[in-house]
């Protein structure tokens, strides 16, 4: 079996134990059973075993022994961040399951039973969760060690991981599911861990020879169940269990260790949120001392058992300061100004309460640019110069997002099976910053309805930015009077200037800008929806924001001299940065007849999610002041002389005032103080009149948009090709397996579409490269996803990508005769076989073909290289007009995007 081995690459072992707990009974009726003593020799043993295994580096360690979740969650998220290579995740201490259900939860220090339900706990971190954001690693493997009762209960949330995770994620846990252990006596470690530190210490002390995942499971199965029971039964064997990362690839833990004294010795800054750093522990403290992670209790004594320590505090400094101390040179202090060193005893700053931001793509990276600032404002600072809060910036498609909120906040909060928000779109925020506000109008859910998210959306925009049609300078018309007029008018004066002009916009499912410009090409005295789209119909699918359409246009020259886009005017400033040096110089015109961008500050409150509240608010409340210089009634903040300072982030971008007359956006303080944009370096007119804004009564004209759009060309026909060869054996089970993502895509499908599952798999010889999983025709979802899931079997025969595809295409062009209505071919595998689409010249025969079918065919490779430029993968997807995905991006959602924008969507 091949191994990957981490040794010099940047890795990371973040050891949690929770020795000690606040609640414990019977003196408090509901805390936990007791202390475990046990969990720190644990922790002694195990950091001492890695430091001597020669993967992990001193400074690489981490030991922490959190009071509160969100103490666990900082540290979980440093670790995330930093590691490149190896990130091991280690846990001791009590889990639990609720007495409703049987998903795990790790018991932090100050833990407790909400009185009443015996399955609600508060103070632990769901595993669920803990998993989801270890599959946000860069880590090139992730290995988990649960030692806890019920560990076993951790393999239902690996099991139902998307195949790419699952990948590189190993999961190791100390018992079965449902089952307690014990804990063994105060003055040893647990029965489990001890054995694990003996395997470890013993590959490379007594035997000489390295420690895989694989070996250390297998010997510690074997060693467990033949010297210890279970406590729920004595005759029961107590097995650990593992689920191995299913690249096929074993993991090197430890191994005789090669000491480099550069590596030894390197001074390490591990990044956080926010952009700044922190000193290790190695780098900050004297030698021989070791300063505890964030929200680690500490051992009696104040110094950790068995090591000696200096006594002291954390406190920070600045980047000068700082960079005298750990040799950082001065001009890079600024990027490590929260460093923290063992210098006086002031308190150490406490981990920030960590607020969470949905966005619109179009927006995210002038939101983000906004938050980093925020996060290092005086604003966001206390008396002692600790940080407040932090901010997690992330974005979801807009039609999603009004979605979830509509009529998905029951699952956001609890997912169940394929109705997942947060595997959708992310975790549920504490501020939505929709590019329109009518966006926030079209997301409150019907009176009628229960909700389980509120949503208070600020009484007006901060910023505007017309959606403008950007076009190529040497098209464009100098008069300011011919540069503003509907869209049909700029559009049809654009094409007599020069015939053949091409007209794109955007995704109307992912921006709230493509549903606004989606809406002017179907307004009053514009064509039907399908004409309509017609006219800016183009190769393969829309952009997914007005970025990457501006990016995209200078790949072909011609092309990008002949094609106006319907953009964001912000975008001409900011979104040309990709290829400022090739692409052809842009005007902007400005459409009447479509609104501009309106982008709002929504607080959104969580039914009975209570903990932190006042803090919460808090934190909201002044990033809310700083960013928009009002208070949430909409009056002017009188916070501090920084309110409305993150406007200027805003007015830099290019957005202007959302007050009438749109002039360029100042700040809080003086919204006339212009911020040095000047409109006219950027193509874009400084006053083009006046212009429309998507306030919310424009909302049911989106929502009737957006509607139109997905119905344009009627009913679609999808059909999907489910490499079922041997090799897809490790990437089938589970609803992140190939037929699971199958399932999961079916969302965007309605009962007047068509669609069928191909198995591409045959005997050498057979007439057919596939069977029949699923027949062509029309089908209720939960009907199709039950015949998928019978029928769907993985054949120990090879796959001919070359025929199946073949086939594919002229059974879609046989059926795509009778006109307009959407086809795609959606290709899911795992590119073992690839190699039959390359041999004797047959790729070349089979791109022409797909030029000439004109059916676009989604590519989805579960290898995290399969879209590689030259890969057969990219070069059928850009032949036939469709995309290309592979597991470096979220292969399962942007599937699901692709089905949805040829299907009717969900009428069930």
């Amino acid at each position: 079996m091949a191994r990957f081995d981490p040794r010099g690459k940047v890795n990371r072992a973040l050891l949690v134990g929770v020795p000690a707990y606040d609640f414990t009974q019977p003196g408090h009726p509901f805390g936990v059973s007791g202390d475990l003593h046990a969990v720190e020799h644990n922790l002694t043993g195990l950091e001492r075993s890695l430091r001597e295994g020669g993967v992990f580096t001193e400074e690489e360690i981490t030991v922490a022994r959190p009071r509160t979740v969100d103490q666990f969650d900082r540290q979980l998220e440093n670790a995330v961040e930093a590691a490149e290579g190896l990130l091991l995740l280690y846990f001791s201490g009590h889990g639990a399951v609720p007495s409703t259900g049987d998903e795990l939860w790790l018991l932090m220090r100050r833990a407790k039973i909400v009185p009443g339900t015996e399955s609600v706990f508060l103070g632990a971190a769901p595993w669920k969760s803990v998993l989801t954001v270890l599959s946000g690693a860069r880590a090139e493997q992730v290995v988990v060690i649960l030692d806890c009762c019920y560990a076993g209960n951790a393999s239902g949330a690996w099991d139902a991981l998307g195949a790419a995770h699952r990948q590189r994620i190993s999961l190791l846990m100390s018992v079965q599911a449902n089952n307690r252990i014990d804990a063994g006596d105060a003055d040893t470690p647990t029965p489990f861990t001890d054995r694990l530190v003996r395997v470890l210490s013993e590959g490379v002390r007594g035997q000489g020879g390295e420690v895989g995942f694989e070996d250390l499971a297998g010997r510690l199965r074997d060693y467990m169940s033949a010297h210890h029971t279970t406590l729920r039964d004595p005759s029961e064997p107590w097995e650990p269990q593992s689920r191995s990362a299913t690249s096929g690839a074993d993991v090197l833990l430890a191994a005789p260790p090669v000491r480099s004294p550069d590596r030894a010795t390197r001074p390490s800054v591990t990044p956080n949120r926010g952009g700044s750093g922190r000193t290790s522990p190695q780098s900050a403290a004297a030698p021989g001392s070791r300063r505890p992670a964030e929200g680690q209790g500490g051992a009696p004594g104040g110094s950790r058992p068995g090591r000696p320590g200096r006594r002291g505090r954390l406190r920070p400094l600045n980047g000068r300061k700082l960079a005298a101390v750990v040799g950082v040179p001065v001009a890079l202090a600024g990027l490590v100004t929260t460093g923290l060193v063992l210098l006086d005893d002031k308190p150490p700053c406490k981990p920030p309460l960590e607020l969470r931001l949905l966005t619109d793509p179009d927006l995210e990276p002038t939101v983000r640019r906004a938050a980093e600032a925020y996060l290092m404002s005086d604003e966001n600072r206390t008396g002692d110069g600790c940080r407040r809060s932090g901010i997690t910036v992330y974005s979801a498609g807009a039609a999603a997002a009004v979605a979830a909120f509509n009529r998905q906040s029951d699952p956001w909060q609890r997912p169940t099976g394929d109705d997942n928000p947060q595997r959708d779109i992310g975790p549920q925020p504490d501020i939505w910053i929709p590019a329109t506000s009518a966006s926030a109008d079209r997301a409150r859910p019907a009176s009628t309805e229960r909700s389980y998210a509120a949503l208070e959306p600020d009484p007006d925009p901060f910023a505007f930015s017309p959606v403008v049609l950007a076009v190529p300078q040497n098209l464009a018309t100098e008069g300011v009077a011919d540069r503003v007029g509907g869209l049909a008018a700029l559009s049809e004066a654009l094409r007599k200037r020069r015939p053949g002009t091409e007209i794109r916009r955007t995704d109307p499912e992912n921006t709230d800008s493509g549903l606004l410009a989606t809406a002017g090409l179907y307004g009053p005295g514009a064509p039907d929806p399908a004409t309509a789209e017609r006219a800016v119909a183009q190769a393969g699918p829309p952009a997914r924001t007005g970025g990457d359409l501006l990016c995209a246009l200078p790949d072909d020259k011609a092309v990008d001299e002949r094609t106006a886009a319907l953009v964001p005017e912000f975008l001409l400033r900011t979104g040309v940065g990709c290829d400022s040096a090739t692409r052809a110089p842009r005007m902007a015109e400005y459409p009447v007849d479509v609104p501009g961008l309106t982008p709002t500050f929504v607080r959104v409150r969580w039914l009975d999610a209570d903990r932190d509240e006042d803090a919460r608010d808090a934190g909201v409340e002044r990033f809310h002041a700083w960013l928009t210089g009002k208070d949430t009634d909409g009056k002017k903040a009188a916070t501090s002389a920084a309110a409305g300072a993150g406007l200027v982030v805003f007015g830099t971008d290019g957005f202007r005032s959302a007050a009438p007359g749109h002039r360029p956006l100042g700040n809080g303080t003086d919204p006339s103080a212009a911020t040095g944009v000047v409109f006219h370096d950027f193509g874009a007119l400084e006053n083009p009149g006046p212009l429309t804004a998507a306030d919310r009564p424009y909302a049911p004209v989106m929502t009737a948009a957006l509607k139109g759009y997905r119905e344009a060309n009627g009913p679609g026909r999808v059909l999907f090709l489910l490499d079922s060869s041997g090799s897809m054996g490790a990437l089938w089970e589970g609803p992140g397996g190939a037929p699971g993502i199958i399932a999961q895509s079916l969302a965007g499908l309605g009962e007047r579409d068509e669609y069928g599952v191909w198995a591409v798999a045959s005997e050498p010889g057979s007439p057919r490269p596939y069977s029949e999983v699923l027949g062509f025709g029309n089908h209720r979802r939960e009907e199709a996803q039950s015949v998928i899931a019978a029928n769907a079997r993985v054949k120990d025969l090879e796959a001919d990508p070359y025929k199946a595809l073949v086939a594919a295409l002229e059974e879609m062009g046989r059926r795509g005769t009778d006109g307009h209505r959407p086809q795609l071919i959606v290709y899911i595998t795992d590119d073992e076989d690839n190699n039959r689409l390359t041999e004797g010249g047959l790729l070349a025969g089979l791109l022409a073909s797909a030029r000439e079918k004109k059916t676009p065919v989604v590519m989805a490779s579960l290898d995290s290289g399969g879209c590689d430029k030259g890969k057969p993968d990219a070069a059928v997807s850009e032949a036939s007009g469709g995309r290309c995905l592979d597991t470096k991006g979220d292969l399962v959602a942007r599937l699901r995007d692709e089905v949805a924008r040829t299907g009717t969507g969900d009428e069930g």
